[in-house]
């Protein structure tokens, strides 16, 4: 929960005014807040939300691919999950013939529903408050004789968590190593594609309306969880059969009520909640500018490329999609910090902190210092993150020619050995194999032009004196140009005839004579002596600090509800279906409805395409059983704090049925994954009613609808 802190002439005076609406909180606590909740509307009982003796809404709330969250909707193991959490799986089985991503897909039958090897959905077992244990038996020690005990204790707690069964365990720190939960979960290996919507409704108003409000995006994709026979995990088969859930979310189909209790349950993946005014700052004037300038640049040559061939379309658009995730939220949070000057309130939260540890002499020891330590830290390494994040940028999220360079970087080192152990010819042929499918998805002129447009922004981000020689030896047209007519990572053909002959004669003269394999190596080296370990040291330095300051809140402040930062771990956090107006002069209504999704249209903006269907439907209001009061709702917003990786999350109402898919923010709220500010921030979710109508009206699936326990 919110607080903010103010020092009186007389007295400290907490007012960290507290919103239901913030925090992410553990499910297993959530006892807690079930008062609070209910005077909200709720009508379930903790135990309904979280029990691990019985089942609950847990068991129907997915860990989908690591990275976000999915729910079962039926009592085959049907789930849903957003579309852009779903899209490189749809990337993957689409091509000219069978263009999914345009048209989209929906399996007739279980018969036709796609295999996607890798891809897991994972259920939360029990979570579990282990922060006794892994402390048990460090009374006295310090340093490394303390963090070998704590290890010594996580190590047996995960073993006896998995013996005698199939699932798997993790002991995760929450709030900087102060407290520490396990998490058993139940992982399923075999998680089919049922359908998608094609992107005219699934990523409907593009880069234009990511992140913003107000939004008409069918953002919803269809996946099956199969398992074998006995109801176990189990690698794909054709003998496996769909799961049977031990729960599974009804489907709301009532009226919608402003005002009325929501509920967000999913894996958020990261907040910074306690960084200090010094970090922010950084953020906000460096680091956050320089990463958007590198993805300004990326995102101008790859739209570009996209609009003018099909192909390129395929190739790159969940390429593009993670690309401009990033770069307009990272936007939008710049605006939203110093809309609501995050700043000022950062440093009367610290002078808030700083005068309470001063009214008792061991607060003040323990504590006192602490803040003024972690600005210092920021200021000391700030430059060597920031060498950090942009070698990300530049080589993890820029030209592809880097990633083709990691991905036979140990080949290129192992050579001499499997030329004596003779395992040469079947390494290369797994090289020129593995190759494919990188190929498949790249176009050389496209990654030319990211790559001699990121080059000079990061030489001029970092400064010559601070890149490798190669980056100042020539100009970044001179270099591009030499690299993409000659390098084997750059072209398929030169790949394949290399790799046809390659030995550790021909593999020594490569790594001379290569520009791109001496680019890529002389980048890397750089970043590993020069920016890497002061990256490091700033990071763990920076974590003990925050254990501090973060122990330091919870003793001085123990009437104050806390919540620890996102960490990928099961969260829940609850508010409102409700509106804002996050502007003078602006106010948002709560939902859209399918007549905004046709004025778009008109504008001309091709984000805003649409295919024949929409025109018909729309045009013959053919509604079905799912409008409200004469309108399809499409998408809703409501004040409940998520991040990313709650997307695709359940938004579920006050009896714990299915409302809709949460899956964005607007542009105003996504500052909250450093601060929240409840009158401003508003997670954006797809109304489950139009993603039914979708299924049913539109591409004639009504055989999905049909499994799912409707409520009318």
């Amino acid at each position: 929960m919110r607080r903010i802190f103010i020092l009186t002439a007389f007295s400290l005076i907490t007012i960290f005014k507290s919103f239901a609406e913030e925090g992410m909180l553990i499910p297993s606590l959530i006892g807690a807040f079930e008062d609070d909740m209910k005077a909200m509307g709720m009508r379930l009982s903790a135990q309904d939300i979280y029990d691990v003796n019985n089942s609950s809404l847990k068991d129907a709330i997915m860990h989908f691919g690591g990275g976000c969250t999915a729910e079962l909707v039926s009592g085959q193991g049907l789930m849903l999950t957003n579309h852009h959490c779903g899209y490189s799986q749809v990337q993957a089985h689409s091509s000219l013939e069978n263009d999914y991503l345009k048209y989209g897909f929906w399996a007739k039958n279980k018969s036709e529903e796609l295999k996607n090897p890798g891809l897991t959905a994972s259920r939360i077992v029990r979570i579990e408050d282990v922060t006794a244990s892994v402390f048990f038996g460090t009374e006295g020690l310090e340093g490394s004789a303390k963090l070998l005990k704590m290890k010594e204790n996580t190590d047996q707690l995960i073993a006896d968590a998995m013996t005698n069964n199939h699932f798997e365990a993790d002991v995760k720190a929450f709030n900087y190593g102060n407290e520490f939960y396990m998490i058993v979960e139940e992982t399923f290996l075999d998680v089919r594609l049922v359908g998608t919507p094609p992107n005219s409704i699934g990523k409907f108003g593009g880069d234009t309306d990511n992140w913003v409000w107000p939004r008409h995006t069918g953002d919803f994709s269809v996946f099956r969880i199969y398992s074998d026979v006995n109801n176990k995990p189990s690698e794909y088969s054709e003998s496996n059969v769909p799961y049977t859930p031990l729960h599974f979310l009804p489907v709301s189909a009532k009226n919608r009520v402003p005002g009325e209790f929501t509920m967000v349950y999913g894996f958020p993946g990261t907040t910074e909640q306690h960084l200090t005014s010094g970090n922010l700052q950084y953020i906000m004037d460096i680091e956050r500018p320089a990463r958007i300038a590198m993805r300004d640049k990326s995102i101008s040559v790859i739209d570009a490329s996209m609009r003018s061939s099909d192909l390129i379309r395929i190739q790159y658009s969940s390429k593009q999609a993670r690309i401009a995730n990033g770069w307009k939220k990272w936007i939008g949070q710049l605006g939203g910090l110093k809309t609501v000057d995050a700043l000022q309130i950062k440093l009367d939260r610290e002078k808030a902190y700083n005068d309470m540890a001063a009214t008792n002499e061991e607060w003040n020891k323990k504590y006192g210092s602490v803040i003024g330590e972690m600005n210092a830290l920021v200021e000391k390494y700030k430059m060597a993150d920031f060498g950090y994040v942009m070698f990300i940028e530049y080589q993890y999220v820029g030209p592809e020619l880097f990633g083709r360079a990691r991905t036979i970087s140990k080949f290129l080192t192992e050579i001499g050995d499997l030329e004596k152990n003779g395992g040469l010819a079947e390494a290369k042929q797994a090289q020129i194999e593995g190759a494919k499918g990188f190929y498949k998805n790249y176009d050389e002129a496209t990654d030319k032009q990211i790559f001699q447009l990121l080059t000079e922004e990061y030489i001029n981000r970092l400064g010559k004196d601070n890149v490798p020689a190669i980056l100042r030896s020539s100009s970044p047209e001179e270099l591009a140009n030499a690299i993409y007519s000659k390098s084997i990572l750059t072209n398929q053909a030169r790949f394949e005839k290399f790799m046809a002959k390659a030995n550790s004669k021909s593999m020594a003269k490569l790594l001379k004579k290569d520009l791109g394999v001496k680019l890529w190596k002389e980048t890397e080296e750089t970043f590993v002596k020069t920016y890497l370990p002061g990256a490091q040291e700033f990071k763990g330095q920076m974590d003990q600090l925050l254990k501090t300051y973060v122990a330091g809140k919870l003793e001085m402040f123990p009437d104050e509800a806390q919540w620890p930062d996102a960490n990928s771990t099961l969260r829940i956090t609850y508010g409102k279906l409700e509106g804002s107006a996050p502007h003078d002069g602006m106010q948002y209504t709560e939902h859209t409805t399918l007549d905004g999704i046709i004025t778009k249209n008109n504008s001309g903006n091709p984000d805003y395409e649409l295919l024949p269907r929409m025109h018909e439907l729309a045009k013959a209001k053919d509604y079905g059983d799912y409008a409200q009061d004469g309108e399809l709702w499409v998408c809703f917003t409501g004040s409940n704090h998520t991040t990313g990786g709650n997307s695709g999350s359940p938004v579920i109402d006050a009896d714990g049925n299915l409302l809709g898919l949460n899956f964005d923010r607007t542009w105003e709220s996504t500052m909250s994954d450093y601060m929240f500010d409840s009158s401003r921030c508003r997670n954006i979710t797809v109304d489950i009613r139009y993603v039914m109508w979708v299924m049913d009206r539109y591409a004639g699936a009504k055989h999905l609808v049909d499994e799912m326990t409707i409520v009318r």
